[in-house]
């Protein structure tokens, strides 16, 4: 009789013990990952296959930055030395208070003349894979020394003048060689372009949408929801995807028709081929990111269209041959303003 109370009272501890190693283990079907897993929305699953979350910093490895590369590009990039009649600094065309664009259909050179195309913003452009409408560059850093010799816009008459320029003035010489401490010569034209180029790389907006990718569908609201859906389906995403919604591509302006017909330009410009000069270039452009497009007008490569819900139209017609209901252009534009992110604070 003991010995059967003693096997009764082994098998009932052993299940007590049982019990509680059950309960240790995760339930699997359960669990509140899971739950949020099954519980996103169909339209999240297709966003985050088409878009993604904005990158915390754009790096070049061929640029690692430092604090005092940062602190000379961010006083070069406001420097007004660099123009031949000290009027003119990067920021007077994108100005970082109007996020990165001057809000000109083109912008005014030293000597006053015009551009012969709109100047797009600095934000977030560290991330294209390209830079200029035409891609003629491939970097950030190889574009900030472009408008500095250009006799339309800056007007220096050499990389020469520039540096001797800056090697005259008193902060610069210790501010180049704090930045570059390892350089023979530290006040080089690459050394100027490399910390303009970093500080550019600073100038990153994310938004409520960067959020709303990242999983926290309350992010937006319904209405904001809804012209997602209708930039999607309008094709949209043909061209404008990725972190950027755009900056990752050429495309034709005008696969349905003469881009100038819609914009009423006044010059036909004929986009990469002016570079290149292969025919298959002909009004090829590259894609501008939708960041900020809220706040970046005018809009197309030559600042024909200062309206947003215009420009949305004409977008539409242009490149999906659609002809959007004004409700349709309406949501959208909701959609796009999601993007307007914080401006840097410099």
């Amino acid at each position: 009789m003991k010995k059967l109370q003693l096997v009764l009272l082994v098998f009932a501890v052993s299940c007590i013990a049982c019990k509680n190693e059950n309960n240790k283990r995760p339930s699997y079907g359960t669990s509140a990952d899971s739950k949020t897993k099954v519980e996103k929305s169909a339209l999240w699953t297709k966003a985050t296959s088409l878009f993604k979350v904005l990158p915390e910093i754009a790096e070049n490895v061929e640029n690692p930055s430092s604090e005092a590369k940062i602190a000379l590009g961010k006083k070069l990039y406001f420097e007004k030395a660099l123009s031949k009649d000290h009027t003119q600094s990067c920021n007077t065309c994108h100005n970082i208070d109007t996020y990165g664009v001057d809000n000109k259909s083109f912008s005014e050179g030293n000597n006053g003349s015009l551009g012969g195309r709109n100047s797009p913003t600095t934000f977030n452009a560290a991330l294209h894979f390209a830079q200029f409408w035409d891609g003629r560059e491939p970097d950030v850093e190889s574009q900030a020394g472009g408008p500095i010799l250009n006799p339309v816009e800056m007007e220096m008459a050499s990389e020469a003048d520039v540096i001797a320029r800056l090697s005259s003035m008193k902060e610069y010489p210790s501010m180049f060689q704090a930045a570059f401490p390892d350089a023979k010569e530290a006040i080089s034209y690459d050394h100027l372009k490399k910390a303009i180029g970093a500080f550019e790389r600073t100038l990153l907006t994310p938004s409520k949408w960067d959020n709303y990718i990242k999983g926290d569908e309350t992010a937006l609201d319904k209405a904001e929801k809804e012209g997602l859906e209708s930039f999607i389906e309008a094709g949209c995403v043909t061209c404008h995807t990725g972190p950027l919604l755009g900056g990752h591509m050429y495309q034709k302006f005008g696969l349905f028709g003469n881009y100038w017909d819609q914009t009423k330009s006044t010059k036909i410009d004929e986009g990469r081929f002016e570079t290149t000069q292969e025919e298959a270039d002909k009004y090829f452009f590259k894609v501008p990111s939708l960041r900020n497009i809220e706040m970046t007008y005018p809009y197309f490569h030559d600042g024909s269209i200062s309206d947003l819900e215009q420009a949305v139209r004409i977008m539409a017609k242009l490149q999906s041959n659609k002809e959007l209901t004004d409700a349709q252009v309406e949501s959208i534009v909701v959609f796009l303003k999601t993007l307007t992110g914080e401006k840097p604070t410099i």
